[in-house]
């Protein structure tokens, strides 16, 4: 089996995951509306101190956004552990529970502050280069941000997996990607397509409800494409996290196919 069917046949297999276990929506829901509150409580105030740039308080601002920054990676990596641990024991023929999940990434935790302290100073120090740099410095720092997302791609589910240090699960990363490179090009370029078409479909409620009722359907439209598009972004993540524990499975043992029910992928769409 080539790259190009395996990496499609991993796409399939994140899908169907999915329908088995929709509450695995749970997970990129619930964090992301931590995540909401979170910069509600850190934004607002900084918004009435008018103190959302650098001037003479710099150490003020950078400690606030270096802690903003943590708090915010800490809660998108726990939950992804979460819908990881969920999404490999699905793949084991298990039947996991939201409670599971939370359990599975509350044990990593130490791992799991390892890994958002690291990610978020990265994350900060690239920020604070690209503010102040011209245009082609913005251009190579956007680079290195890159290179910095491929290199670390599977440093989640290794840290989720094998509760490696920081440095050890990138470097770990880095040999997976290595290893699985094809695939994971592949089947994130299907999954990329297939919710870009998804997401397209929001434009089109506007459309119809302006055409039906004016500024009113206008209105409503809108509110229903928002709503629409919130759910596709939840359920994109979702997907995109139970491909990347895929991804990581195929890597480390060479499977691609689950151990359940193969009738789960008769309509992996379906969802």
């Amino acid at each position: 089996m080539g790259k190009i069917s395996r990496g499609w046949q991993l796409t399939k297999l994140s899908f169907g995951v999915i329908r088995k276990d929709k509450e695995m929506l749970l997970f990129p829901l619930i964090s992301g509306g931590i995540m909401l509150l979170i910069a509600a409580s850190f934004l607002i105030p900084m918004f009435l101190s008018g103190s959302f740039s650098a001037s003479s308080i710099d150490i003020v601002f950078y400690i606030f956004w270096a802690v903003f920054y943590f708090v915010s990676f800490f809660i998108s990596i726990f939950f992804s552990v979460a819908l990881m641990g969920c999404a490999m024991k699905r793949l084991e023929g298990g039947d996991p529970t939201f409670a599971y999940g939370i359990r599975f990434a509350a044990e990593r935790t130490v791992y799991i502050l390892e890994w958002a302290l690291v990610a978020a100073t990265i994350g900060l120090i690239l920020r604070t280069l690209q503010e102040r740099a011209g245009l082609i410095g913005k251009i190579v720092i956007g680079l290195i941000g890159l290179a910095w997302s491929i290199a670390s791609y599977f440093a989640v589910p290794v840290i989720a997996f094998e509760k490696q240090t920081p440095f050890k699960a990138l470097r770990r990363s880095a040999s997976i990607l290595k290893a699985s490179w094809g695939e994971a090009l592949i089947s994130n370029l299907g999954i990329g397509l297939i919710f870009f078409g998804l997401a397209m479909l929001g434009i089109a409620f506007i459309v119809i409800a302006a055409l039906i009722g004016g500024i009113m359907g206008i209105i409503v439209g809108f509110i229903i494409a928002v709503v629409y598009w919130i759910f596709i972004a939840v359920l994109a993540q979702a997907v995109q996290g139970v491909l990347t524990t895929a991804l990581y499975r195929f890597a480390t043992t060479g499977k691609t196919s689950m151990d359940f029910p193969s009738e789960v992928l008769t309509n992996p769409w379906n969802i």
